[in-house]
């Protein structure tokens, strides 16, 4: 069970123009990822996703870099079954034997950043190895699923305010019972985003959640008058109303609303998720496994919440690699009750893989197939694979 290879690929593919949209990344005309393979010395391969970005598209060479040149170095010989074992070659680098014999942390420089996602991305591949290895879903590696199905919530939402109730109306004639839409500095004025929420529950009646993700681009004052301004919406959750930089202002929000208030994408490691329960800055923690740290490290983050009494909604938005990580994450943890699903343009959920992902009813199944149960189409690899120099 030896590690011979590890390998990482960006994947830069087009989106066609009638999927595009517009948010406060521009309009996203390409979606990128990094898919990073593991083999072991008899062939099995193990694949996870690590992202360069929290949205879908930014460059992943340095990504890549990192995995080739100071990753795979340190994994080549490493029995593949010891994840957490390797998880600390690669967080604390050469002093790892000083946090293995006092257990305790010796971090790189680089214990935060793209280090994380680079290394997210070997762990993922690592737990889908293992799973494979066995014969089973990761999520019975993290003991079982604690449901049959979870209920699904359709990601999307950046039509203007005449138009936002359509789209959303649209997922929810897929099947979805829940939704989120993007607001924030997007919509140019904080009342343009109260006037877009406002029509999307008039549309959307009282029965469909409803969440609003500002992809923390409003500041303390703004976040504020939004949340005061669609108090009587009944949103589900406000999601990175505030840059994750200030996580004291995220806290200064919550303690002046009633809106459950969700964050936690764009943190790496459990440590800074900690730094956010201390602050009581969060109702809801959304680690994503393709930048917190992996499925080891989502797990973690998964058990604070438990003890912390906050919901888990792990981020899902990326390739079908970082969407079934964070899909059997959430089935094994107890505090987690809805999975996102994205209905933006998203090439790398369906055209990358050979297998078919989708909800059924609005629900999304309890994993069974081994590992991850999934395989690269590596037609669509070796197509939309980009040059490093």
């Amino acid at each position: 069970m030896k590690i011979s290879n590890v390998e990482a690929y960006w994947l830069r593919c087009p989106i066609p123009k009638e999927k595009q949209h517009t948010s406060d990344y521009g309009l996203l005309t390409n979606f990128d990822m990094t898919l990073v393979v593991v083999t072991l010395e008899n062939g099995l391969q193990g694949f996870g996703e690590a992202k360069a970005a929290v949205g879908s598209s930014g460059s992943c060479a340095s990504i890549v870099s990192c995995i080739e040149n100071e990753i795979k170095p340190a994994l080549i010989g490493q029995d593949a079954r010891e994840i957490t074992k390797i998880w600390e070659i690669i967080y604390n680098g050469t002093r790892d034997h000083y946090a293995l014999n006092r257990g305790r942390k010796f971090p790189i420089l680089g214990h935060r950043g793209l280090t994380i996602s680079a290394m997210s991305g070997v762990d993922t591949a690592l737990w889908d190895l293992k799973g494979k290895m066995l014969g089973v879903p990761v999520v019975e590696l993290f003991g079982g699923a604690c449901r049959d199905k979870m209920p699904a919530y359709a990601s999307g939402g950046w039509a203007s305010a005449d138009k936002i109730g359509e789209q959303l109306l649209s997922y929810t004639a897929k099947g979805f019972k829940g939704v989120k839409m993007r607001v924030g500095v997007m919509d140019g004025t904080v009342k343009e985003s109260i006037k877009r929420v406002k029509a999307a529950r008039e549309a959307l009646g009282d029965d469909i959640l409803l969440m609003a993700d500002a992809h923390g681009t409003f500041s303390v004052p703004e976040a504020k008058k939004f949340a005061r301004g669609v108090e009587d919406c009944d949103l589900y959750w406000f999601e990175e109303p505030i840059s994750p930089d200030n996580k004291q202002g995220t806290a200064e929000l919550r303690a002046t609303t009633s809106i459950p208030i969700a964050a936690g994408e764009s943190e790496y490691t459990a440590f800074d998720v900690r730094d956010m329960i201390e602050l009581r800055a969060l109702d809801v923690v959304q680690p994503d496994s393709a930048i917190i740290g992996g499925m080891t490290e989502a797990m973690r983050v998964s058990a604070l919440a438990h003890a912390y009494q906050l919901e888990l909604a792990p981020h899902c938005w990326g390739s079908a690699f970082s969407f079934m990580a964070g899909v059997n994450v959430a089935f094994a943890s107890p505090a987690a009750c809805v999975i996102e699903f994205s209905l933006g343009g998203n090439p790398m959920m369906y055209d990358l893989v050979n297998e078919n992902i989708g909800a059924v009813d609005g629900d999304i199944l309890a994993p069974t197939a081994p590992g991850l149960g999934l395989s690269p189409n590596w037609d669509f690899v070796n197509e939309f694979k980009q040059k490093i120099n």
